[in-house]
């Protein structure tokens, strides 16, 4: 008998797939907190050094989205503002206000679930994260996980019609 059967998935731990991942766990983690369920992880070099989730609500401060968190912690953790050696991993596509600091803090590329395309500011409304007028554009990949991410925030809205505390799972 082989030790490793052919029909086991073999799981890369350094796969957009399994740093969005991550980036769900942290959505979950809002969501419990009766928070929109975005999560945001930062990465340098396929290692997680940030994670956090919108905590708009529970902050009281309507810049505490989830990439947000996760700059400021990333920063922290590599002693620079400047973190043109890390990639981030949300699970929507970034607002405006957010992709501005991507761009500032010079991501060398973002990774997102779901689009937005009525406020997005990285391809869906707006481009922000690419446009050639500002000092750093930034790489995109969309769509990693879509259905996990788009399915997450659909039901906590859904829940929030029904006027009751979305409990997600």
């Amino acid at each position: 008998m082989e030790p490793f059967p052919d029909s086991e998935p073999i799981i890369d731990l350094h796969s957009d797939a399994y740093f969005m991942g991550e980036a769900l766990r942290q959505a979950h983690r809002a969501a419990a907190a009766d928070e929109v369920p975005i999560g945001a992880v930062v990465t340098h070099q396929g290692r997680v050094i940030a994670r956090a989730f919108n905590q708009v609500e529970s902050l009281n401060d309507a810049t505490a989205h989830a990439e947000m968190l996760a700059i400021t912690q990333a920063e922290s953790v590599m002693g620079n503002w400047r973190l043109n050696e890390c990639e981030l991993y949300v699970t929507k596509e970034p607002c405006p206000m957010c992709a501005g600091a991507i761009v500032h803090v010079r991501f060398s590329r973002i990774i997102f679930g779901c689009p937005d395309p009525k406020g997005g500011g990285a391809g869906g409304h707006f481009n922000i994260v690419q446009s050639p007028n500002l000092n750093h554009r930034c790489e995109i990949t969309q769509g990693v996980r879509l259905e996990e991410c788009r399915d997450l925030l659909k039901g906590f809205f859904a829940a929030k019609r029904r006027g009751i505390t979305p409990c997600i799972e």
